[in-house]
């Protein structure tokens, strides 16, 4: 038998292929058992698990206290330090080293700087030799008048006996006179010596640039190998001033009020000052004085106003706005921690209270543990809800965490 018979006997006729394919098939069946069980699990998940619910909605807001006072007056200004100061040597010399930078906090007689002391060195030490010497003479005149002393007595009572001559003893007392004198002439020129070796040592301190009073640096002007003197000099290579020291607790306010209401303002008056930079926070402050002098070209009067906390963040130049009250207001309460929420907004869920915040359209439950201290129809959340989150009102038992819901936001 040849390959032609055998691939003859392996092929399938078309009749027989029909009667093989023949009766009822399977497959649409199974495909619509399926649909069916797709739509019923659908339904079931739509109807039970995420069917939206429509609640009621307050915002959570922060508690605040009540303290504020009648303005009858507002100005504008500026902080300025009544104790300020640019701190230089009191003797021209090259600066050795500087060891300050700005934002530094110095105490009074602290170093700041230092120039070449050589020369004032050498001064110094030659006015203390110079005073030694002085000093040794007065020493040396000392020990002659007493011997001149000792010699005039002798001459004199030997003159009286008639042993020697009176001109001798004259002459002896004559020559403890000029010892005395040249004693109390060397006397004098060693105080001189002791003031030259003062003022030596004064300008060999003056090489150590030390701070004038306790304070903050705001400017660090000059560096190390230039030269600094309190004198001005021309073209620009001397430099007057190492830095500026303030004094933080000496800083007020000065404010500009038009001289058609300058009657309001009191001395001792209260105020309540806030800094542009910080415009949610204000510091209590009173008037220190009404400068008394007006401004032609503004018709302005100075008033100066004193803060009554001082802060690290108030820094010179700053502006401020000034109210002047009629009453100082009282202390501010301590603002409570946490938010205010409605009491219905307070369920309870397995033995724990709870809050549904909504987010994204969904019901978030939270557990908190409200405050005990009465608040009327609020109640004070300390933590787990914030400022603005929407609360829902008087959840309904099939509210759980999770669950979809149309907002109907209303005030409580």
């Amino acid at each position: 038998m040849d390959n032609a018979d055998l691939l003859k006997q392996l092929r399938i006729e078309r009749h027989q292929r029909e009667d093989h394919g023949a009766g009822p098939g399977r497959w649409p069946w199974i495909i619509g058992a399926l649909f069916v069980l797709l739509l019923v699990v659908g339904l079931a998940w739509m109807l039970l698990g995420h069917s939206t619910v429509v609640v009621q909605t307050a915002a959570a807001v922060a508690p605040t206290t009540d303290n504020e006072a009648g303005a009858v007056l507002q100005a504008t200004g500026y902080v300025t330090a009544r104790r300020q100061a640019t701190v230089s040597a009191q003797i021209t010399g090259t600066l050795t080293a500087v060891l300050i930078e700005e934002g530094d906090r110095v105490n009074k007689d602290q170093v700041l700087a230092r120039l070449d002391d050589s020369a004032y060195k050498a001064a110094l030490d030659t006015a203390v030799a110079q005073a030694a010497a002085a000093h040794a003479l007065v020493a040396q005149f000392q020990s002659q008048l007493a011997q001149n002393l000792r010699d005039a007595t002798r001459e004199e009572g030997l003159g009286r006996q008639g042993l020697v001559s009176t001109q001798l003893a004259e002459q002896a007392r004559t020559l403890a006179d000029s010892t005395r004198a040249q004693l109390a002439s060397q006397q004098k020129t060693a105080i001189s010596a002791d003031a030259q070796v003062v003022e030596a040592k004064v300008n060999f301190d003056y090489c150590v640039v030390r701070a004038p009073f306790n304070g903050v640096i705001t400017t660090k002007d000059a560096q190390v190998g230039e030269i600094i003197s309190p004198f001005s000099a021309g073209g620009g290579f001397t430099r007057t001033g190492i830095g500026t020291i303030v004094d933080m607790d000496s800083l007020e306010v000065d404010v500009d009020v038009n001289e058609a209401y300058i009657g309001r303002v009191k001395p001792d008056m209260p105020a309540e000052a806030v800094l542009d930079a910080y415009p949610d926070w204000k510091i209590p402050a009173h008037v220190i004085a009404i400068v008394p002098a007006a401004d032609r070209g503004k018709a302005t009067v100075k008033v100066r106003v004193a803060l009554e906390h001082k802060d690290g963040r108030i820094v010179p130049d700053m502006g401020v706005r000034v109210s002047f009250l009629e009453v100082k207001p009282k202390a501010a309460a301590q603002v409570p921690k946490g938010v205010l929420v409605p009491a219905k907004a307070i369920a309870q869920r397995d033995g724990r209270s709870v809050i549904f915040v909504v987010v994204d359209g969904k019901a978030q439950q939270r557990t908190v543990q409200p405050s005990a201290q009465d608040y009327g129809e609020l109640r004070l959340v300390p933590a787990a809800v914030n400022a603005g989150d929407n609360v829902v009102v008087s959840p309904p038992a099939s509210l759980h965490d999770g669950s979809d819901v149309q907002l109907n936001t209303a005030t409580p």
